[in-house]
């Protein structure tokens, strides 16, 4: 069929792009995915190596029967990103720096027939265009939604439509400061919500403080916090407090109303979001924010491609 006549409810090409896997799918607009592919992220490699796994994975795709019916394309990668010029410098890709993995992608795309619009999203916006979709701030106009991993980010849905920014890093609230006199953050400021609440910051209190878990990580503390250890417990509770200040002020800048929480630290469950909920209550005090809610994220392992696509679907013109 010749691209022109492709219907704009035609399958998006979803790549995403993380420190360990590069994945690709095709996503219907119910949602659903076919011809899904991944490849691991090569380790040690220079720029164009890691280029040539991502060609693989649009390869791959390129010979599902549906792929001359594809309309867009999304990639969401870790960042930091630059939408203005396509590129990316993720932090666990060391070999991208400044990468221009949209141009590139598009001329993958190209050479297998597909020459089609594509838009590069963070990985927040792009867990924010997924769960606003299909996930847990589906029906909600405004939207804060987080993945608190490793790292703190974010994005924004405002009056129902993804607000990436600029540059495609609005709603990024790991850099926040919530501790005016607090400790300096990798980005060079002080007290911001990812140096108190990541998963690394959590499990580097807990050891501070004298913790002895038999497993040095995040998802340590949170087991030993649920058996009722008090070091461990504080050191969500610290983390819940700094992540309920930043929602708060997020909610009380924009009036989101909800609040979703993703990422391998919300896998603790109540011992996140129960003094997440507890600190809101003396932070979101005005009364256009005393209803907000805080629930944890409804997609699973497959957010990243369903945000890729979803913030293609947000934010590019039917093709």
């Amino acid at each position: 069929m010749p691209r022109a006549a492709a219907s704009a409810a035609g399958p998006t090409v979803a790549i995403d792009i993380g420190g360990t896997k590069i994945a690709g799918a095709l996503v219907h607009p119910d949602g659903t995915m076919t011809a899904a592919t991944r490849r691991p992220t090569p380790r040690g490699a220079d720029a164009d190596a890691v280029m040539a796994a991502v060609g693989e994975v649009v390869a791959d795709l390129s010979e599902a029967p549906l792929w001359p019916q594809v309309v867009r394309c999304g990639i969401g990668s870790a960042g930091p990103v630059d939408t203005t010029r396509g590129t990316v410098s993720p932090v666990n890709i060391g070999a991208w720096r400044d990468f221009p993995v949209q141009a590139r992608v598009g001329e993958e795309l190209a050479a297998r027939g597909a020459r089609i619009p594509t838009v590069l999203a963070g990985d927040g916006v792009a867990m924010t265009a997924a769960e606003h979709w299909l996930g847990a701030a589906r029906g909600h106009a405004n939207a804060l939604c987080m993945v608190v991993s490793t790292g703190v980010g974010g994005g924004l849905i405002l009056n129902n439509r993804l607000h990436p920014g600029p540059t495609g890093n609005a709603g990024h609230i790991g850099h926040i400061s919530v501790a005016f006199d607090g400790e300096r953050c990798v980005c060079g400021g002080h007290g911001c919500v990812e140096s108190l609440a990541s998963g690394t910051a959590i499990a580097r209190w807990a050891l501070a403080q004298g913790w002895t878990g038999p497993d040095p990580t995040a998802a340590g503390v949170a087991a030993s916090a649920a058996a009722g250890d008090p070091v461990a417990r504080a050191a969500f509770d610290r983390a819940g407090r700094a992540l309920a200040a930043a929602i708060a002020a997020t909610a009380t800048l924009v009036e989101t109303d909800i609040a979703v929480i993703g990422g391998g630290v919300a896998a603790a469950g109540d011992t996140l979001f129960e003094p997440v909920r507890r600190h809101l209550a003396s932070y979101a005090t005005l009364g256009f924010v005393q209803d907000l809610e805080v629930v944890p994220a409804g997609l699973g392992t497959d957010a990243g491609l369903i945000g890729a696509a979803a913030a293609a679907m947000m934010l590019l013109p039917a093709a």
